[in-house]
C-alpha cells in the first residue's frame, strides 16, 4: 500500500502522523511511504531522517495526497485539503467530526473511508489513541490556565499554589476521565484546591482513593457545577462522549456569576466544548472574554508541545497503521473490531452513530455496508 504523510496545516499545528520509525516498520512489509517536505520540521524532525528510514520526500501536498492510498494525518481535514478527496481514500487521523457537519459532507460526497483516532475503541472500553493526547491535554491544561491566571495576560493575579499566609487557587475539573485525571495530578502537585465534578461515582470513588482524599470530589449535576464554578478561579472542561458532542454543563448564566478574571480551559472544544459560552479559538488568537471570565479553547492544545505529543501519538497509531495497511480496511475491520470501532464515513454513508445523531443525519451499520 502508498501511504502518504502530509504537512499539517491548522493553525500552529506542529504536529506530524507518522515519524521515521514508523516509516522503517512500514516498508519492512513491503509499504510505500511519501512524505511531504517539511512534514516533521515542527517536531524537530527532519526530512533527513525520512529519508534515511526509506520514506520518498515530496515537494508538494498534492503529490502526498494524489499518490496515497492511505493518508495518515493529526487533525482533521482543513477545507483546502479537502479537494484532495477521492473515493476510496482512506484517511487515518482525528476527526471530531461531531460538530462538524461541512466536513462530514465532503467525507460523504467524495466517498472517503475515513477512520478516527479518537473513536477506536479496545473491547475493555479504552481510547488507545485518544488517551496520550488527553494526557499532554490535561497536563497543559493547567499550566495554560496557570498562565492567564496571572494579571498581565487578564486573570485575577492568582499564583495556582499560593504562599504560606496565602491560600491557593480554586481549580474545578469537569470529568474525571483521563483529562481530568491528568489535570488534577498537575494541580495538586502545584498545590492548588482541586475538585473534580465527575457523573460516574465509581470513578469518584476511584479519584478519591488515588489522591487519598487531598481531591474533592462532588456528583455531578446542574446545582453542584453552579455553586463550585462561582468560587473557582480556575474551571478546566474534561467531559467526554466518544464521537459526540460534548454536553453543555456550563450554562452562560453560570458564568456571569463566575468571579471576574476566573479562568476557563475548554478542553472539551474538540468536541464542540462543554461551556455554553465556548467556541474554537486557536494558538495565534487563543483567548477572549464573556462576561469578564477568561475563556481559552484551542482546539489542538498538544501541537504547542510537539515533539512529547507526536511521540506520544505515533507510539499508539502504529500498530493500528501497520494493520490497516497490511490487510486493507475491510479486511482490517472484519479482524479487528478496535478498527471497525474507529470508521466513521465508508463508501458515502455515517457509519458512526453518535456522529449521526448530533448532526441529524441518517446512519448505517458497517457491516451492512462494507
Amino acid at each position: 500500500m502508498i501511504i502518504g504523510v502530509p504537512r499539517e496545516i491548522k493553525d500552529h499545528e506542529t504536529r506530524v502522523g507518522l515519524v521515521p520509525s514508523g516509516v522503517a516498520a512500514l516498508l519492512e512489509q513491503g509499504h510505500t511511504v511519501l512524505v511531504e517536505t517539511q512534514a516533521g520540521a515542527g517536531s524537530s524532525i527532519p526530512d533527513a531522517e525520512y529519508a534515511e528510514a526509506g520514506g520518498t520526500i515530496l515537494e508538494s501536498a498534492a503529490g502526498v495526497w494524489g499518490r496515497a492510498e492511505l493518508v495518515v494525518k493529526v487533525k482533521e481535514p482543513q477545507p483546502d485539503e479537502c479537494d484532495y478527496f477521492r473515493p476510496g481514500l482512506i484517511l487515518f487521523t482525528y476527526l471530531h467530526l461531531a460538530p462538524l457537519p461541512e466536513l462530514t459532507g465532503k467525507l460523504l460526497a467524495s466517498r472517503v473511508n475515513a477512520v478516527a483516532y479518537e473513536t477506536i475503541r479496545e473491547e475493555d472500553g479504552s481510547l488507545p489513541l485518544l488517551t496520550p493526547m488527553s494526557e499532554v491535554a490535561g497536563r497543559m491544561s493547567v499550566q495554560v490556565g496557570a498562565q492567564y491566571l496571572e494579571a498581565p495576560n487578564g486573570g485575577r493575579g492568582i499564583l495556582l499554589g499560593g504562599i504560606p499566609g496565602v491560600g491557593p487557587a480554586n481549580v474545578v475539573i469537569l470529568g474525571g476521565g483521563v483529562v481530568g485525571h491528568n489535570a488534577a495530578r498537575i494541580a495538586t502537585g502545584l498545590g492548588a484546591d482541586v475538585t473534580i465534578i465527575d457523573k460516574n461515582l465509581n470513578r469518584l470513588r476511584e479519584v478519591d482513593d488515588i489522591y487519598n482524599g487531598h481531591v474533592m470530589t462532588l456528583a455531578s449535576n446542574r446545582w453542584t457545577i453552579s455553586e463550585a464554578i462561582r468560587n473557582a478561579d480556575l474551571v478546566i472542561g474534561a467531559v467526554l462522549v466518544p464521537g459526540a458532542s460534548a454536553p453543555r454543563l456550563v450554562r452562560h448564566e453560570m458564568i456571569r456569576k463566575m468571579k471576574p478574571g476566573a479562568v476557563i480551559v475548554d478542553v472539551a472544544i474538540d468536541q464542540g466544548g462543554c461551556f455554553e459560552t465556548s467556541r474554537p479559538t486557536t494558538h495565534s488568537d487563543p483567548t477572549y472574554f464573556v462576561d469578564g471570565v477568561l475563556h481559552y479553547c484551542v482546539s489542538n492544545m498538544p501541537a504547542a508541545v510537539p515533539h512529547t505529543s507526536t511521540l506520544g501519538l505515533t507510539n499508539a497509531t502504529i500498530p493500528y497503521l501497520l494493520t490497516l495497511a497490511e490487510k486493507g480496511l475491510e479486511r482490517a475491520c472484519e479482524e479487528n473490531a478496535a478498527i471497525r470501532e474507529g470508521v466513521n464515513t465508508y463508501q458515502g454513508e455515517v457509519v458512526y452513530p453518535a456522529v449521526a445523531e448530533s448532526q441529524g443525519r441518517r446512519w448505517k451499520e458497517l457491516t451492512t455496508v462494507i
